[in-house]
């Protein structure tokens, strides 16, 4: 057993400990589904996105998530309110900048969470990460049209400029802070089947940054975890329909132990 899957155990158990609240401002689509994923790990979601309440609901939580699914003028105002709050109170920030790249609104509302909040731990696929760099990322939708190895070459670069860590998603994941650099296995096939995977990553990523403080190993550990849940899930599913309920309860009945023992991180050890 490595250290990283030992870690990403010890989290697993904390979170189910405390059960922390993680306040999410997340898109319509993926409401309900994020909402039960983080109730199956052990935490407490929140969907609080008033522009008049959010400074009060996020000093309540462990961990703020910024999802930019489905935007509007307001929603930007309200999570750069709330992302401020959190900045001041040293709360972690996780953002998601779902579809960044392929719309000026998406692309400039992630640039300005960053540039006026703290994030630690942006969750994203490969061409939502490389549009943050202003780098030629093409996007199909929300979905991405770069690999996971287009966006490792400038992830640890991209990092380092921005003072986040990356946390970037695909049939594997890379987690860096342009220090350290954590690979995870694991997942399905049908994940990207199912709306709502992606977004709930991130919303375990928050989950598991409540508990830890370390943006490096929460993020792995997040993404280990649901990783082998979906190994799990895809073992018993048909299609997209039952995979995303055997999803849910791969996710409450792993345990500690069986995270430490089958989850799959390395670490890249640069020259």
């Amino acid at each position: 057993m490595s250290d990283p899957a030992r870690k990403a155990a010890d989290n697993l158990r904390a979170l189910r400990q405390n059960k922390p609240l993680v306040h999410n401002i997340t898109n319509f689509v993926v409401m309900n589904y994020t909402a039960n994923a983080l109730l199956a790990c052990g935490a407490s979601p929140v969907m609080a996105h008033a522009e008049n309440e959010v400074e009060e609901m996020v000093a309540y939580a462990g961990a703020l998530v910024l999802n930019i699914g489905s935007l509007t003028d307001v929603w930007v105002a309200a999570m750069l309110k709330a992302g401020r709050r959190a900045t001041a109170l040293g709360k972690p920030i996780i953002l998601d900048p779902v579809g960044s790249g392929a719309t000026t609104l998406r692309t400039e509302a992630a640039k300005s969470i960053l540039a006026w909040t703290k994030v630690s731990v942006v969750r994203g696929n490969a061409s939502e990460i490389l549009s943050l760099a202003g780098q030629n990322a093409t996007t199909k939708g929300v979905d991405s049209t770069d690999s996971i190895e287009d966006a490792a070459k400038a992830a640890g670069t991209l990092a380092r400029e921005l003072g986040t860590t990356l946390a970037i998603t695909g049939p594997t994941d890379l987690v860096t802070d342009g220090r350290r650099t954590l690979v995870i296995e694991g997942g399905h096939s049908l994940m990207p089947c199912v709306t709502g995977t992606g977004c709930s990553a991130t919303a375990l990523v928050g989950a598991f940054h409540a508990v830890d403080p370390d943006p490096v190993s929460a993020a792995a550990s997040a993404l280990a975890f649901l990783g082998l849940a979906g190994e799990r899930a895809g073992a018993q599913a048909s299609g997209p329909g039952s995979f995303q309920i055997h999803l849910l309860d791969a996710l409450f009945n792993l345990t500690p132990e069986d995270l430490a023992k089958e989850c799959r991180i390395h670490e890249e050890h640069h020259a």
